[in-house]
């Protein structure tokens, strides 16, 4: 019955969102939680128009609900097979989260059963959760199912995140169109599911993992302002790795669409960062502690923290552990041996071979521990079908057989490999027995096991294992570098695990050490497990969700882009796009006008490799000029050499180069030197400085100007120039600390220029000297596209009140391309420049009479 909701997945796949079939509007609907204001029809299609806060708000609390792939809940069929019964994982990370929560704060789960549910039960299964347990199940069809999960998620994102590169020869590893496909559906499945129950102004949406990156893009296509989190809980590869994914942007642009993005460490943030840099050539920058990314006004925050374990929880299970007597069966067990611990799940990326192999070389390295030390390890079940499971399997159990006949004798074996179902309470109790734990994974997100296991080693007041309170307690890791957890756990021995011999060199130290060294160790790891728990975690994560979701609320926000490209610009309340008829309505009235135009990225291209003006900017400024109303000047970076060839033809243009410090009103006159310094020696300074790195950043280059000097790295590799930029920055700033220059970064160049030099200053210049002449300006047009113009728009901004413009003047900033700017206005792009400049060409006067009409009647002025 479901076939019919997924039979268009390239239009999903290339992000063109149609409305899902019928049998959603046949089938019985969740009653909301919380009620949208509005019609409830709006929930049958997300091409309905974005709920924005121009809607009132129906509740007061804020609510929270949490969007991943599984529900945080067991579910098993009834005994009678009539129905089944639900309970709460109390191991579920996504339900321990609610401890660091507000009391008063509610919270729902979206996510999928680990059961498969049939289709006559669903709705019954539906209503029960959400009245029950505040869950909103999603169900996906099974065919769905496996290419979302087992296909996509499981043998091409888990594998690329985990710096595993598709180089086999199984087809099903590679890339697959219809993977994807079945991924976009399976997010638009959860989507519609938070649709259901979202009250778009108050609640907050926190998405986790990677099996639901593109769901943001969903959820803020219908609602531009709501309050959207991401965690992700695996590892995020480096760019050289993450780049090969076919889909990289789409990913990238969906995730950007949160209002911010939690990792676990700063590793998997940077290389989140610098794939954003190199694919989507976003900066990013630290402010006040806190790491930023703009994009389109929008200000992503990027959080840093690892997550913690649910003290409280391990506790419970350790009063489990000892009313079942399971510490007291493994000390029996084991008695007179020093327990090496492992556990971890069954996938290709946890190392347990070479964990088993380092054991090998330990004993035969030191045979003193032949006989004497076990290698305990716990193997938990594979979660889906992963790649090679049945290759590692096999390749574990050889080595352990092999190992175990080499070394074991009647009573000992040194490998015990527990591969079956072990409950927590039987793990807990391994993790209180043992003298060390080792992990050695070659890739993993988080991985808690260390953190478990010294909340074990530390026991509880009263219970059996910890009943001689004056027993000092310590604890022992060997932990790869290449875990998420690895920097927080500074006492820890860190290991290369595909280093066997130094980790069996880690594995003998870990457990020769002195017990006052051990006892320091465990102490300084438990101060940190016990204060940065889970509560700790999700309360942190919750306080900058907030910081970084109150700005886009004080801004006004729209959606733009179609497929995956689809994000939300934000600009302050005042900034608006230019209107060319309010525009030419002021310029018809106007007596007097200026207008200032930068030339790169406002009137030509900014990408365009021919970078002389086309015929049609040439006649509209000429048509401009004409008009004797009219100042109209070029204010570039560019040199005066090249703007003077070019604009040859547009005899009473004003041309200001090198921001200015150049300047000429019109073609008939001289060239004024406008800034105070005319030495130069300053260069010989900053050259070779720039020739420094030049040589030894491929790609970039220098452009020396008359008055100024500028290193360009656009070509070169957006990471390293944008580093060595920094580097030359403050080497400039030391070299040239006594020259009257400044060196300032730009887009992907660094300048160094006279100090006295700007943009602001020739639009000063050019107003106040409209002032001396009796022909105060009325109108101002100023255009610009770059850093530097901002400085133009500055000094307009204060024009009036210094009395060097009209006191009714009407001035338009206006910068090309949505972004935050000192202008008030902006256009889209240099099309839309050359649009606007010839709606003011057609209304202008270029004939003799005009220019007595200026001191005739002052009533035709006004016409």
């Amino acid at each position: 019955m479901m076939s019919r909701s997924y039979t268009n997945l390239l239009d999903l796949a290339s992000g063109n969102f149609p409305a899902m079939g019928n049998q959603f509007k046949e089938r019985k609907r969740l009653s909301r939680v919380m009620s949208v204001p509005g019609i409830v029809l709006e929930l049958d299609d997300d091409q309905a128009v974005s709920i924005s806060s121009d809607n009132p708000s129906t509740i007061s609390t804020d609510r929270m609900i949490i969007v991943a792939n599984q529900l945080p809940l067991k579910a098993k069929r009834r005994e009678d097979n009539k129905g089944w019964s639900f309970s709460w994982n109390e191991d579920s990370l996504l339900l321990q989260l609610k401890d660091g929560l507000p009391d008063e704060m509610e919270v729902l789960y979206v996510g999928s059963l680990r059961v498969d549910i049939d289709p006559a039960e669903q709705d019954d299964v539906s209503q029960y959760l959400l009245d029950k347990f505040k869950c909103v199940p999603t169900f996906l069809p099974s065919d769905v199912l496996e290419k979302f999960y087992d296909g996509f998620c499981k043998k091409q994102l888990w594998p690329l995140f985990h710096y595993m590169l598709p180089f086999t020869t199984d087809e099903s590893h590679r890339f697959g169109r219809s993977l994807w496909e079945a991924y976009v559906l399976a997010n638009k499945l959860f989507f519609q599911k938070v649709v259901e129950i979202i009250n778009p102004e108050d609640d907050y949406i926190w998405v986790h993992d990677y099996h639901l990156m593109v769901l943001p893009t969903f959820i803020r296509r219908r609602f531009n302002r709501v309050k959207m989190g991401f965690f992700l809980h695996s590892p995020f590869p480096s760019s050289e790795i993450y780049r090969t994914l076919p889909v990289r942007e789409e990913i990238l642009k969906a995730l950007l669409n949160s209002d911010i993005i939690g990792f676990h460490t700063f590793d998997y943030a940077r290389h989140f960062l610098s794939c954003c840099s190199r694919m989507l050539g976003l900066e990013y920058q630290s402010k006040r502690g806190y790491l930023g990314l703009e994009y389109y006004g929008r200000t992503i925050s990027i959080k840093i923290m690892p997550v913690g374990i649910h003290m409280g929880r391990i506790e419970s299970v350790m009063r489990m552990a000892d009313e079942e007597s399971k510490v007291r069966e493994i000390k029996q067990q084991f008695e007179g041996k020093t327990i090496l611990l492992g556990v971890d799940d069954m996938d290709i990326f946890k190392g347990i071979n070479l964990k088993i192999l380092a054991m090998e070389q330990m004993l035969k390295q030191h045979p003193k521990w032949q006989g004497r030390s076990v290698l305990v390890q716990i193997v938990n079940p594979a979660r889906g079908k992963g790649i090679h499971l049945e290759e590692i399997h096999a390749e574990i159990q050889e080595s352990t057989s092999r190992i175990n006949r080499v070394y074991g004798r009647p009573g000992y074996e040194p490998i015990v490999f527990i591969d079956r179902s072990v409950s927590i309470a039987e793990k807990v109790a391994y993790y209180s027995m043992a003298e060390c734990v080792i992990v050695t994974a070659v890739r993993d997100g988080m991985n808690l096991t260390p953190y478990e296991y010294i909340a074990c080693r530390q026991g509880i007041c009263g219970s059996e294992s910890s009943s001689n309170a004056s027993i000092p307690k310590k604890s022992m890791l060997v932990v790869s570098e290449f875990i998420g957890c690895s920097p927080s756990l500074s006492g820890a021995i860190r290991i290369n695990p595909w280093n066997v011999e130094a980790t069996a060199e880690a594995m003998n130290e870990a457990i020769s050490m002195s017990e006052g060294e051990k006892q320091l160790r465990h102490e300084k790891h438990y101060r940190y497990v016990s204060t940065h728990d889970v509560a700790y975690w999700s309360r942190s994560f919750l306080q900058d969700m907030e910081r970084a979701c109150g700005d886009l609320l004080r801004k006004r926000c729209w959606g733009i882009g179609l497929s995956f490209g689809f994000r939300v610009v934000a600009l302050d309340p005042n900034f608006k796009k230019l209107s060319t008829d309010t525009m030419v309505s002021a310029y018809i009235r106007a007596k007097s006008r200026a207008i200032l135009l930068d030339y790169d990225g406002t009137v030509m291209p900014q990408n365009s490799i021919n970078k002389s003006p086309s015929k049609e900017v040439i006649s509209l400024l000429e048509t401009l000029c004409a008009d004797p109303k009219n100042v109209v000047f070029i204010v570039s970076g560019r040199g005066r050499a090249s703007l003077s060839q070019w604009f040859t033809p547009c005899k009473k243009l004003g041309v200001a180069a090198e921001h200015g410090y150049f300047l000429r009103w019109s073609q008939s006159e001289d060239w004024e030197i406008c800034g105070k310094s005319t030495e130069f020696g300053w260069m010989q300074i900053a050259e070779p400085v720039m020739k420094l790195y030049t040589e030894a950043t491929d790609g970039s280059s220098i452009e020396k100007k008359e008055s100024a000097l500028v290193w360009q790295y656009r070509d070169a590799d957006l990471g390293f120039g944008s580093a060595q930029a920094k580097e030359m920055l403050d080497h400039l700033e030391s070299v040239l600390a006594n020259e009257p220059v400044s060196a300032k970064s730009g887009q992907f160049i660094v300048e160094v220029k006279p100090q006295d030099v700007s943009k602001g200053l020739v639009a000063e210049k050019i107003f106040s000297s409209m002032a001396e002449k009796g022909t105060q300006a009325d109108f101002v047009l100023c255009v610009g596209d770059d850093r530097s113009d901002e400085d133009m728009f500055e000094v307009i901004s204060s024009a009036i009140s210094r009395n060097i413009l009209s006191s009714n003047a009407s001035v338009f900033a206006c910068t090309v391309g949505q972004k935050p700017s000192k202008a008030k206005y902006y256009l889209d792009d240099t099309s839309e420049v050359v649009n606007m400049l010839q709606s003011l060409a057609e209304e202008s006067d270029s004939s003799p009479s005009c220019i007595e009409e200026e001191t005739g009647d002052s009533s035709l002025r006004q016409m």
